[in-house]
């Protein structure tokens, strides 16, 4: 690889260690939560883990048993579960390598572990500043701000509002460490199609993220930010990593390979407008138009779970297939020593200020989120659900009827 398509992280990640106990030290939480989405970890738990992820969506019995055979094709079992531990292992280990000892807890919105259990069980351990760092990267209503109603809702139903308080890493899509391992991956796959003797005049790079109602993916971001273009900061931040892995791409190979942005797992009813298009259906026009191979980029995904493995390595494959496609599909972050890396200067920086390196700039130029979330950030369709970590969470609680008080004391800010 050459230099210019590599950013260079500091050669020696260790942060400046003291001695256990000292006070300088201390840091300003208790424990880091990683917040996951979840998933079934056996045959018997598809349904319910289904049912879980679309209470009160409308999504019809007959989709859901669909969608149940993608898992049960695998044993029923999400690899999800086992990625998110071995990345809370990987944190918990660049932690004290940095000489920071401090817990990485776990717990999920859909399954168990859950995330109102585990904070709890937190509580009960005197663990009462938590630092959510959520497996997402983005910035719209599912990636963001619902895990922030996660933590405000597990406060409010195990009554520790002023008790605990859990604030939360702002979006991480931007950092190098998340980006250059799709970088080395793309320039790895484009690789192998020249060796495949596929002209790369020939080769499509087909970046992918997750669908969104057409709705959410507008009010993805803030205004106060300047966030609400015509499509939304949910697209702008997509479109803006794919421009430096397809810039990264020309510097490496000489010339401007072709791309596009791509949706995959849609799962709301047919007659709401999602993001298009498909990447099925783009696999199908890129055969017709004459293309030989197709690279196939998850941009939006952190690791490699059931939406990657069965709607790309599965669905999209065949589609590829079917149309006489070359095709490659590029691997997740998942804990890449980058990746980690730089989740835990992004948790450093929140921990303890006071000895968090400098961390590279942004290579997407896109502007640095808000360690709080703004004013209005990813507001819910639905209305108002209580929320933490947001510059205006306190306006979340209005209805709630919860003391001012106490939703100090958890830390939740701005004007009720």
């Amino acid at each position: 690889m050459t230099a210019s398509t590599e950013f260079v992280l500091p050669s020696d990640p260790d942060a400046a260690t003291t001695a256990e106990g000292d006070d300088s030290r201390a840091p300003e939480y208790d424990a880091v939560l990683l917040a996951g989405f979840g998933g079934p970890e056996g045959p018997n738990d598809v349904m319910p883990f289904l049912r879980n992820v679309t209470r009160g969506r409308g999504i019809p019995e007959d989709r859901l048993v669909e969608v149940s055979h993608h898992y049960l094709a695998l044993g029923g079992v999400s690899p999800i579960n086992a990625q998110n531990r071995e990345l809370r292992a990987a944190l918990e280990a660049e932690l004290l390598r940095r000489g920071m000892n401090i817990p990485v807890l776990w717990g999920n919105r859909n399954w168990a572990p859950l995330l109102p259990g585990v904070i709890s069980a937190a509580a009960d351990a005197g663990q009462t500043r938590l630092l959510g760092l959520a497996t997402s990267a983005y910035s719209s209503y599912s990636s963001c701000r619902q895990y922030r109603e996660d933590f405000g809702l597990s406060l409010q139903s195990a009554g520790l509002v002023g008790t605990v308080r859990i604030d939360k890493v702002r979006p991480y899509f931007d950092r190098p460490g998340f980006i250059q391992p799709f970088v080395d991956g793309a320039i790895a796959a484009v690789a192998e199609a020249v060796d495949a003797k596929i002209p790369l005049t020939d080769l499509e790079i087909v970046f992918t993220t997750h669908s969104i109602p057409s709705t959410m993916a507008t009010r993805a971001g803030s205004a106060a930010l300047g966030d609400h273009t015509p499509d939304g900061a949910y697209v702008d931040q997509h479109l803006a990593v794919c421009t430096v892995v397809a810039r990264a791409l020309a510097s490496h190979f000489g010339t401007e390979l072709t791309w596009q942005l791509a949706y995959q797992s849609r799962s709301g009813p047919p007659a709401m407008p999602w993001l298009e298009p498909d990447i099925n259906d783009v696999l199908t026009a890129l055969a017709r138009a004459g293309r030989r191979g197709v690279i196939v980029v998850p941009v939006g995904f952190v690791s490699d779970h059931v939406e990657v493995v069965w709607d790309l390595d599965n669905e999209a494959k065949d589609t590829a297939a079917a149309q006489g496609l070359w095709f490659r599909r590029v691997a997740t972050p998942g804990t890449d020593r980058r990746f980690v890396s730089d989740l835990v200067d992004l948790l450093m920086v929140r921990l303890l200020p006071a000895s968090a390196r400098p961390m590279e700039p942004s290579p997407t130029g896109l502007q640095t989120r808000p360690d709080f979330c703004a004013v209005g950030c990813c507001l819910n369709a639905r209305g108002p659900v209580p929320t933490t970590a947001g510059q205006d969470s306190a306006a979340d609680w209005a209805q709630v009827g919860v003391d001012g008080a106490l939703l100090a004391g958890s830390g939740i800010a701005g004007a009720g």
